[in-house]
């Protein structure tokens, strides 16, 4: 039985153009501390062809990681957080919980970025990009913490400032 955490492949690519458009804001943080590695930028372009059927799960679940491996390149936390975030929206063709994991990082991205204000901002464009489809999409996800068969298990994302950024942008979900 899959996880809860994975979404029809139908939600998965609705997410996933959300999740790359995240992971895409923040990626100049990334690009401007390695601008010759191109591998962020591929997984943003991977989930976006996902997410518009020209690209198949099985082949990106093998590729999943190759985005988020381009962190070793930044030098910065932010660069670091902007390459993580898209390695997480590459990860949504295998489960779409990843796309939550792209905005979170996207928004530690920026507040890492503009300290007291850039993690705000970036929450709240996020909030704002999120159509009715991918609201309800998201919305089938489970809360933070309480599926462990995943990404929002008590790994990673669920502590410290990425927690606190899903659980924001999974409270927005139902408040919508």
């Amino acid at each position: 039985m899959l996880s809860p955490q994975s979404l029809s492949e139908t939600d998965r690519r609705l997410v996933a153009a959300w999740a790359a458009d995240c992971a895409e804001r923040v990626l100049p943080l990334f690009e401007a501390e390695a601008p010759h590695d191109d591998r962020a930028r591929d997984g943003i372009r991977r989930a976006r062809a996902f997410a518009r059927g020209e690209l198949d799960a099985a082949g990106e679940i093998r590729r999943r990681f190759v985005a988020g491996r381009a962190s070793q390149s930044a030098t910065s936390p932010a660069g670091k957080a902007a390459a993580w975030a898209a390695g997480q929206a590459a990860g949504v063709a295998h489960m779409g919980a990843h796309a939550l994991g792209a905005a979170a990082f996207a928004a530690k991205a920026a507040e890492l970025a503009d300290p007291g204000r850039g993690g705000a901002v970036e929450r709240a464009w996020q909030i704002d990009r999120m159509d009715a489809a991918v609201t309800a999409a998201l919305g089938r996800l489970p809360p933070l913490g309480q599926d462990p068969s995943g990404p929002l298990g008590s790994g990673l994302l669920a502590s410290g400032v990425l927690g606190e950024n899903i659980r924001f942008l999974q409270s927005a979900i139902i408040a919508r």
